[in-house]
């Protein structure tokens, strides 16, 4: 029996049955049963939430930016209002556990709210005098905006695409993934009690077809996704029969480098946040950990004595350190990674199969796992696991750790952990990845650009820089005396 009752899409500010009366079941992690049914967008839903959107928007965009601010502001508001209820709900639909998700889930789906609204009032052009006359440009909203988001951060993806958007005076249709797709729903609640108007913010769940539907919608100006690389590509070459804007956030195997004059006790945090964390399904996460010869006894010792402590058990209970993958699929992925990692010659530390939780007999649990006598060729070094699963490596000299650490397709992030400030900076200038933390790892606060190179996606979300891929530029010029004609 369900949890909870049938969930409907959201068009036009209300619940609407899918044109086909189709549903799908979305199931907890950490024990196996269906929580509700989900109904499934088809084409015709995606036109309808189209529509809606049109109208909306228009009354949207005509709205100052302090107007729109005060809505944004509102709904971060009643984010904070029921954190514990939401919080809840990403736990239950997602795994992840109870003591992440009001900080890392809502906390910060309200903080990107808030920040987006109090920018929503900034939005100019420039002015320039020019011979004969002068010119000056504005940023216009796009229009329709889709969303699609990934099923590791519901709430805060949403969140992340949907505030620089409606800030900029845009209408989203908002896709979640289908394995989470019940947050974006009650976002889509709190944004009508801020007093959204109707058609601004849709949400249509679904599997692929939905998502193909919104990327070759010709009345949709632009398609931000969050998802793995082959989905980033199909996107790409979708959006290009419509000359879509596109914002890929992808996947990495990001490299966290620990130098011989780190502080070891720091340096062990970060590899745990950057692989145990929301049971490693982040992609930013550093799942290859160079670690300097000299002390890499010392860090081991360190690294397998904490990570050995760590509680894997019910999401719901607060006491949990690492809950359940998302999915049966994915569980028997992340364990076929780990039987490679054991056939090419790695040696467990820590870990490396199912894990048992009491009461959770049908969830998808995996212990967190340590691999150490790896190379650099090895299947789970090269791969993007995307799982509880740390690759350790050694290194001697900084150029050598600098060209193995860049030697992927991936660029998304790194990290280094070093107190020779001089060569913190060096490192983080030749690293090859669009964010690079010092001393830390896998700290994103709403004020900094997020965003990858190469395979790890294009364009950046958060920060004022966000916007450039929310509006577009018109410039208009401005004649200060006659038209001198030769005709």
């Amino acid at each position: 029996m369900a949890l909870l009752d049938d969930r409907l899409l959201w068009i036009g500010g209300q619940y609407v049955a899918a044109s086909d009366d189709s549903f799908f079941d979305t199931l907890n992690p950490a024990t196996g049963e269906v929580i509700c049914r989900v109904a499934r967008a088809g084409a015709e839903d995606v036109d309808k939430a189209v529509a809606a959107a049109e109208l909306g928007q228009r009354e949207w965009a005509a709205m100052s930016g302090a107007e729109r601010g005060r809505v944004l502001l509102r709904t971060a508001q009643l984010l904070r209002q029921h954190c514990d209820e939401i919080a809840r709900l990403e736990s239950l639909d997602g795994g992840k556990p109870i003591a992440e998700t009001p900080e890392a889930d809502v906390g910060s789906a309200a903080d990107c709210l808030e920040f987006f609204a109090g920018q929503a009032a900034s939005l100019q052009g420039e002015y320039q005098p020019v011979p004969g006359g002068f010119f000056y440009t504005r940023p216009e909203p796009l229009g329709i905006c889709a969303g699609i988001g990934a099923w590791n951060y519901p709430v805060q993806i949403a969140a992340w695409k949907s505030a620089p958007a409606l800030a900029a005076g845009n209408a989203m249709i908002f896709k979640p993934a289908e394995l989470t797709p019940l947050s974006a729903l009650r976002l889509a609640e709190l944004f009508k009690d801020a007093g959204l108007p109707d058609g601004v913010f849709n949400v249509v769940q679904g599997f692929a077809e939905t998502g193909q539907a919104l990327t070759a919608h010709p009345r949709i100006a632009k398609v931000s996704l969050t998802g793995e690389v082959g989905t980033g590509k199909a996107v790409m070459r979708a959006a290009a029969d419509t000359l879509k804007g596109v914002t890929l956030e992808l996947g990495g195997k990001s490299p966290l480098i620990v130098f011989d004059d780190a502080n070891l006790d720091n340096a062990v945090g970060a590899a745990l946040l950057g692989n145990f964390y929301t049971q490693g399904q982040i992609c930013t996460n550093s799942t290859r950990v160079f670690v300097q010869e000299s002390i890499r006894e010392k860090f081991i010792e360190k690294l397998v004595a904490r990570a050995g402590k760590m509680k894997v058990g019910d999401p719901l209970d607060p006491d949990t350190d690492v809950g359940p993958l998302i999915s049966a699929e994915h569980l028997q992925n992340v364990l076929a990674y780990i039987d490679k990692g054991k056939a090419e010659g790695g040696k467990l530390l820590l870990g490396g199969g199912r894990a048992e939780v009491p009461g959770c007999e049908g969830g998808n649990f995996v212990q967190p796992t340590i691999f150490d006598g790896l190379r650099d060729d090895m299947t789970i070094v090269r791969e993007e696991i995307f799982g509880p699963v740390l690759s350790l490596l050694s290194f001697r000299e900084e150029g050598e750790v600098l060209e193995r650490a860049n030697n992927t397709e991936f660029g998304l992030a790194g990290g280094v952990f070093t107190r020779d400030i001089q060569r913190a900076h060096r490192v983080a200038d030749r690293l090859d990845a669009g964010i690079v933390w010092i001393n830390h790892y896998n700290l994103t606060p709403v004020e900094m650009p997020f965003g990858g190179f190469k395979q790890s996606g294009i364009g950046k979300e958060n920060s004022r820089r966000a916007f450039e891929h929310y509006t577009r530029l018109k410039t208009v010029y401005v004649a200060a005396g006659d038209v001198d004609s030769p005709y």
